[in-house]
């Protein structure tokens, strides 16, 4: 009886039905209206991952990737475009279709980088300045490093979407590409003993953010460099830390594999590669952010990535030009010399407000940043008053 019946599990294992690879298009969106038109063609070798395989389109702008990944996909925007529309779709809406529209390659142009917009109806105001600042100065694009919503945290899911929902129609009237990646505040409901979310729920953890914002690590490229939107925010049990995981880091080296050698790279996360707070703020057990956590029985940091050298080591392939960082609340600009280079880490200040260094605070405000062949100057601080 127990043979028949083990017989009959792995018969059920080995013959059950393999879930089926995902196909889409890239296409040529020549009028730049969305839809595939008579005469637009596919696009060829454009990059299409859903955060764990990474493809390239064929000849007529189809792709196929083996299975969902982590149910979302994405197109890595190459240079020379601009997508249409979102760059990301769920897995569970249909063959995905991308439409890429013509973009002239700039020789030089300016990015802003934001951070901690903590976004609820309260703090709306905050953001609107970012807006107006934003429409001023008329950058390529803006990258917000986390911490987008209030809190999503402690909070159960009647709270959590109102502030994701909000985050979403915010960032899509600014009039300009908002790339943002998840901070710790975004993460849903992992501390439980107070958000009262099962582990069980669907949008537990990443998925929330995933649902309304896409894809929590990926890539696009802009006037010949290469950005890649990393998820630097860890999650043991009930509490975050600072790390990047294993799958994600599979993808950072199939991601860059795809770039010819010494390609510039510009990364932008939440919790910092590396950072001098720690030291300023000193150390503290206090909840609910102490200085460190247990984790598998290994203390580590929650407030620094602790695998910033193996993130390094995936990238060296390509250059490094800068690495962009949130969670702190405060402008700061570390360069290591390596390699005969430096190695450039930097924060930018929060837009809900500054932190406080011995006591002073410092000033709200998002960081200026321009590019000329490849090259990210040092940045310029900007006030949001």
């Amino acid at each position: 009886m127990l043979k028949a019946a083990l017989l009959f599990v792995f018969a059920a294992l080995f013959l059950s039905p393999l879930p089926p690879p995902v196909a889409g298009t890239v296409f040529d969106d020549r009028n730049a209206n969305g839809v595939r038109d008579p005469g637009e063609p596919g696009l060829a070798g454009v990059v299409v991952s859903n955060q764990v395989e990474v493809v390239r389109t064929g000849a007529d702008g189809g792709f196929e990737l083996p299975s969902v990944g982590t149910g979302v996909i994405f197109v890595s925007v190459p240079e020379g475009r601009r997508v249409v529309g979102r760059f990301w779709r769920a897995t569970d809406g249909g063959p995905p279709v991308f439409a890429l529209a013509p973009l002239a390659a700039p020789a030089e142009f300016a990015f802003i980088h934001a951070s901690d917009t903590h976004l609820n109806e309260q703090s709306l105001p905050r953001t609107r300045r970012l807006k107006a600042l934003v429409d001023s100065l008329k950058p390529a694009f803006l990258i917000i490093t986390g911490d987008l919503i209030r809190d999503a945290l402690r909070v159960p899911e009647a709270a959590s979407r109102p502030q994701f929902e909000l985050a979403a129609r915010e960032f899509e009237a600014i009039g300009v590409p908002v790339w943002t990646v998840p901070g710790n505040h975004d993460l849903f409901g992992i501390e439980r003993h107070l958000s009262l979310v099962p582990l069980t729920h669907p949008l537990y953890g990443r998925g929330m953010y995933r649902h309304y914002l896409g894809p929590d690590y990926y890539s696009f490229n802009y006037g010949g460099v290469h950005f890649v939107g990393v998820n630097s925010v860890d999650h043991e049990d009930l509490w975050y830390w600072g790390h990047v995981d294993s799958l994600q880091l599979a993808w950072l080296k199939r991601d860059i594999a795809t770039l010819p050698p010494g390609t510039p790279v510009v990364t932008f996360n939440h919790i910092p590669f590396a950072t001098t707070a720690i030291d300023l703020d000193g150390y503290t057990d206090d909840p609910p952010a102490p200085t460190l956590i247990r984790v598998r029985g290994t203390t580590k940091f929650r407030h620094m990535v602790n695998n910033t050298d193996t993130i390094l080591a995936a990238l060296k392939p390509a250059r490094l030009e800068l690495a962009l960082g949130g969670h702190t609340h405060r402008r700061e600009s570390i360069a290591y010399p390596a390699d005969g280079r430096l190695i450039r880490f930097h924060q930018a200040s929060a837009v809900i407000a500054g932190a406080e260094i011995a006591g002073v605070p410092t000033q709200s405000g998002v960081t200026v940043y321009r590019v000329r062949g490849g090259r990210v100057d040092d940045g310029t601080f900007v006030p949001l008053p």
